[in-house]
C-alpha cells in the first residue's frame, strides 16, 4: 500500500512538470510572435516615414524647378574691337543681314535690314513660334514697361517675324523676349553684323578703296592692326600691299605657323607658307575701316576658328 502511494505521487509530479513545460513553451512562443509583430510594425512605420520624406523632397524639388527662371548658357555675340555703324554711314535701301543672338533658344534664320531717312529697322524671321512679344531693352525693363511698348509677333505667314528698330550695327543691343509657354521675359543680346552687308551698302567716305585712294599698280608698305581673339596673336606690320589692275592684296604674316586657313569676304584662303610663320595673301577691299576675318588655329587640342579684324591705315602707305 505504501509503495502504491509513492508511485501515484511520482506520476502526479511528472504530469505537473509536463504541464509546466508546455505552458513555458506556449509563453515563449507568444513572446516571440509579439516581438515579431512589433518589429514588423516598426519597419513598416520607418518605411512609410522614408517614403513620405522622399515624396516631400521630390515635390519640393519639382516646385523649385518650376519656379526657377531657367535660361541656357549665353553665347558670345559680335567680335572684339567692333565699332558701331549708324544709319548715316549706310545708303538707303534694303539688305539681307546676319544677326548674332546670345541664346540658342532665340534663333534668327533670316533678317532684312531697311535703311531709310537716317534710321534702321529689321524684320527678323524666327526659327520657332515660342515668343509672343519682344521689347528692346532688358528683361527687367520689359517686365516694368507698359504693354504699348511691346513688339507683337507677325503670325500672318508660316514663319513668325518681328520688326524691330535698330540703333546701330556692330553694337550689342539688349532685347527681351516673352515666352508663350512660361509667360516670362527672357533677356537676349543681339548684334546686327555690318560685315555681312555688301560694300555697296556703305555710304561714300565710310571707308576707302584702292580706287578712291587713287593707288597706282605697284607695291606698298602699309601699317596693319590686328584685333580679336585672346590678344596673344599678332601680324607683322607694316605689311606688303600689292595693287594690280586696281585690286589690292596684302601679305599677312602671323606670329605663329599654326594657322591653316583664313576666311575673308566669305572666301576660304589657304596659306602660301607655314615654314616659320603662317603667311596668307588676302584681298583688301577697304582701308581705314575694320575688315572682319576669321583664322583657324591648330595650336589647341582641337582646331578653332577665331574671329579677328584687320585695320589697314591708308595714311601710312609708302611705295616700295
Amino acid at each position: 500500500m505504501k509503495k502504491r502511494i509513492i508511485f501515484v505521487c511520482a506520476v502526479c509530479a511528472a504530469m505537473l512538470a509536463a504541464c509546466g513545460a508546455q505552458n513555458q513553451t506556449a509563453s515563449n512562443t507568444s513572446v516571440s510572435e509579439t516581438t515579431a509583430v512589433l518589429q514588423t510594425e516598426a519597419a513598416e512605420t520607418t518605411t512609410s516615414a522614408q517614403t513620405e520624406d522622399t515624396t516631400a523632397a521630390e515635390t519640393e524639388a519639382e516646385t523649385t524647378a518650376e519656379s526657377t527662371h531657367e535660361t541656357v548658357a549665353p553665347e558670345e555675340v559680335g567680335y572684339e574691337g567692333m565699332t558701331a555703324v549708324y544709319a548715316d554711314q549706310l545708303k538707303d535701301g534694303t539688305y539681307s543681314i546676319s544677326v548674332d543672338s546670345s541664346s540658342s533658344m532665340f534663333k534668327i534664320t533670316e533678317c532684312e535690314l531697311t535703311v531709310e531717312n537716317g534710321s534702321m529697322t529689321a524684320v527678323m524671321t524666327m526659327s520657332g513660334t515660342g515668343y509672343k512679344y519682344l521689347f528692346m531693352g532688358t528683361e527687367e525693363e520689359a517686365a516694368a514697361a507698359d504693354e504699348s511698348a511691346f513688339i507683337p509677333c507677325d503670325e500672318s505667314g508660316e514663319a513668325h517675324r518681328f520688326t524691330v528698330p535698330v540703333e546701330a550695327l556692330d553694337m550689342e543691343i539688349d532685347c527681351a523676349a516673352f515666352s508663350r509657354k512660361k509667360e516670362e521675359w527672357y533677356g537676349r543680346v543681339l548684334v546686327f553684323r555690318a560685315d555681312s552687308l555688301p560694300d555697296e551698302a556703305f555710304a561714300e567716305g565710310t571707308f576707302n578703296t584702292a580706287e578712291s585712294l587713287g593707288l597706282s599698280d605697284g607695291e606698298y608698305n602699309i601699317a596693319v592692326t590686328l584685333e580679336g581673339g585672346s590678344g596673344r596673336a599678332s601680324v607683322q606690320s607694316p605689311a606688303l600691299l600689292t595693287v594690280k589692275d586696281g585690286t589690292a592684296q596684302a601679305e599677312i604674316i602671323w606670329s605663329s605657323n599654326k594657322y591653316d586657313y583664313m576666311i575673308v569676304n566669305d572666301e576660304k584662303l589657304l596659306p602660301v607658307s607655314t615654314e616659320e610663320n603662317s603667311v596668307f595673301v588676302i584681298p583688301v577691299n577697304k582701308f581705314d575701316s575694320k575688315l572682319s576675318v576669321s583664322a583657324d588655329t591648330t595650336a589647341m587640342s582641337t582646331p578653332h576658328e577665331i574671329e579677328y579684324t584687320l585695320y589697314f591705315d591708308s595714311s601710312t602707305l609708302e611705295s616700295r
